[in-house]
């Protein structure tokens, strides 16, 4: 076998844009990078201050340590294979069918490229096809009008909204929870 196949990243759902495989350790000064950018923060509601490796080591602890209601996938460039997100299925519910969706891509150069609609997608039939749920939730801020495009385009749909409850520099924006159903989402 050759030395770069052993070099390339375990990838386990492929796209035509993005590429999804498991976290890794060797990539956490990459993911703290994306959480100490204020711009990405913003979109996860995260709160505006510097956040420290130590505590992307612990984050990255508690997801990797087995709990079986939360599937987290970095998220590669396919053509390059770097790493410019994060993706996540938390709260799975097997009995109710349910899982919350979170994803951010964390390498803003690829904002704008349809990397989050491929991702959304992926995660859909990821959730839907291989897990078997039937709902999918998210929440979004009333401010980011790019993810909220998105996840409309994606077949989810605002089922309800809590009214300036997050707070940025003097500046009130609502929560938006959005929903899909197995059934609902747009099909190729």
């Amino acid at each position: 076998m050759s030395e770069a196949f052993h070099d390339q990243p375990v990838v386990n759902v492929e796209g035509d844009l993005v590429a999804l495989g498991p976290l890794r350790r060797d990539l956490l000064e990459t993911y703290h990078r994306w959480v100490n950018d204020f711009d990405v923060a913003r979109t996860l509601g995260l709160p505006l201050k510097p956040s420290t490796l130590e505590s992307e080591h612990r984050r990255f602890d508690a997801l990797t340590a087995g709990n079986s209601d939360s599937v987290v996938f970095t998220i590669y460039e396919r053509a390059t294979l770097c790493p410019v997100g994060i993706t996540e299925l938390q709260d799975i519910d097997h009995a109710h069918r349910t899982a919350e969706l979170v994803m951010f891509i964390g390498h803003k150069e690829c904002w704008g490229n349809g990397f989050g609609s491929e991702v959304t997608a992926l995660m859909q039939d990821y959730a839907f096809d291989s897990l078997g749920l039937h709902n999918l939730m998210l929440k979004v801020f009333s401010h980011n009008e790019r993810a909220i495009y998105v996840y409309e385009q994606a077949g989810f749909r605002e089922i309800g909204r809590r009214r300036a409850a997050f707070r940025e520099g003097g500046r009130v924006h609502d929560t938006i929870f959005m929903d899909c159903l197995a059934s609902e989402r747009p099909r190729e």
